[in-house]
């Protein structure tokens, strides 16, 4: 089985994102512009809306239209829009923009392209994809598109769908016309998706930074709760920016609700407080997207967990010194993107290695050579024992280092079974001969258990270097 999601992302090293004028933080505000794009009898849909309004707890009804969330919405487009196009005089701004909404909207439409904001498409209406066939969906991002470009003059670079399907995002890619998708709240940096062997820049949104957690029951009750937390977050990702690990936020704003006045004025002090640090670049996500592709080209890697068996045995079955069935039960079972970095193949290798059968391990124990010992003398080493060997000097032995080894391996075989191992890449000659004197008078048991994650550690730094090799 082949695990769809990546839960490792960059892992504990992110790329210096090197944002402009070396910033700190990158700053993106999204305006999601949905007015006369929502569910609707009028706009032929099949109940009224029940998503993000003031009616908390708002239940769709069928057939029906629904004078109070109608006008709620209409409110953002006669007053709350005007209201934030005032507020974010200046800053760069992407739109979300439902085609049917900007289409309804042409006064709005001007205002934005002359504020200079970014449109990109939210799609053709606002509606719920999950239950929707994957071609009407794909047929609606194409009317999206083409309903886009005839409003406002030029297609959408950038695509957000919002209330999503598991096909948006193949279907985004699949597109092809796209230079960010931002269906992902995955990440706090841009990253590069593969769809199909295509690669696709996902330039991540926000649900927490966002004032539809002022329509949920469990979300921002006051302004001052909306700019405590928009505060904080800058906050904590502007000093994580001063330590050398710069970020992305993105805030969320609908002009229904964050364009009343008690939360426009939150956002107004946000905007203050942001803007009165040094090092802050406000952006649109187009910026951000051409940036990143820039700076952070797509770079294909070498995927593990994408192999073929056959592939994947040729380049990871010796490992575990003549055991590739370690390798084999990996490749068959669960993987994904977390095995792909040579922490989790190892990691997932050595799971595989501890629940082998104790007689199989005992196995693997076995398999491995002596130190210094004939088969080294006759060149019969695998090539990675031959190359751990040499590295610790093991290959240009005097006669008496040789005799010692000699007399050590027989002595630590004849009391424990099994031939005396170590990650020699982690230790000169000297140490390799101590560590031999310190262990061979202890308990099988004890010494069974330090063999097995000498072996562990072995096939780490084999993985280690085969994947270094491959990305160099």
């Amino acid at each position: 089985m082949r695990y769809s999601r990546d839960l490792r992302g960059y892992g504990p090293t992110p790329p210096d994102p090197k944002w402009p004028g070396g910033a700190r933080i990158a700053v993106q505000i999204v305006v999601n512009y949905e007015e006369g794009g929502e569910n609707s009898i009028e706009h032929g849909d099949a109940a009224s809306e029940a998503f993000l309004s003031e009616i908390i707890g708002a239940q769709p009804w069928p057939g029906q239209r629904h004078w109070n969330m109608e006008s709620i919405y209409d409110y953002g487009a006669r007053a709350g829009f005007w209201r934030l196009l005032r507020l974010l005089e200046g800053i760069p701004v992407t739109c979300y923009g439902v085609a049917t909404a900007l289409e309804r909207n042409p006064e709005q439409v001007a205002a934005m392209q002359a504020a200079g904001w970014e449109m990109a498409t939210h799609g053709l209406k606002w509606i719920d994809y999950r239950n929707v066939p994957r071609e009407i969906e794909a047929e609606h991002i194409a009317q999206a598109i083409a309903l886009h470009t005839a409003v406002c003059g030029e297609r959408p670079r950038g695509f957000y769908q919002g209330r999503t399907s598991m096909n948006t995002v193949a279907l985004g890619c699949e597109e092809g016309g796209f230079e960010y998708l931002a269906d992902t709240i995955a990440d706090e940096l841009p990253y590069w998706h593969v769809h199909e062997g295509r690669p696709q820049l996902m330039v991540p949104y926000t649900m927490d930074a966002n004032d539809m957690r002022f329509s949920s029951g469990q979300g921002f009750g006051t302004g001052t709760d909306f700019f405590d937390y928009l505060r904080d977050s800058f906050d904590m990702l502007y000093a994580e920016g001063a330590s050398g690990a710069p970020r992305m936020m993105s805030v969320g704003l609908h002009c229904r609700l964050a364009g009343r006045p008690g939360r426009a004025m939150a956002l107004k002090r946000f905007l203050d407080h942001a803007r009165s640090h040094d090092g802050v670049w406000f952006a649109t996500r187009l910026d951000i997207a051409r940036h990143w592709a820039r700076v952070h080209p797509f770079q294909p890697q070498p995927r593990p967990s994408q192999m073929q068996r056959d592939d994947f045995l040729a380049r990871f079955g010796g490992v575990y010194e003549h055991s590739p069935f370690i390798a084999e039960r990996v490749w068959c079972a669960e993987m994904g993107a977390a095995h792909d970095s040579a922490e989790g193949l190892a990691a997932r290798m050595a799971q595989i290695f501890r629940q082998a059968s104790d007689d199989e391990r005992l196995g693997v124990l076995r398999a491995h050579p002596d130190l210094a010992g004939k088969l080294a003398q006759a060149r019969r080493l695998t090539a990675d024992s031959t190359a751990e060997q040499a590295s610790a000097g093991l290959d240009a032995l005097t006669d008496a280092e040789r005799a010692e080894f000699t007399r050590l391996n027989d002595a630590y075989m004849a009391r424990h079974g099994f031939p005396f191992i170590i990650a020699v890449r982690d230790h000169d000659k000297a140490g390799i001969l101590a560590a031999m004197h310190a262990r061979l008078d202890s308990d099988t048991a004890t010494e069974r258990a330090t063999a097995e994650a000498q072996v562990i550690r072995i096939a780490s730094l084999r993985i280690a270097q085969i994947i270094t090799e491959a990305r160099t």
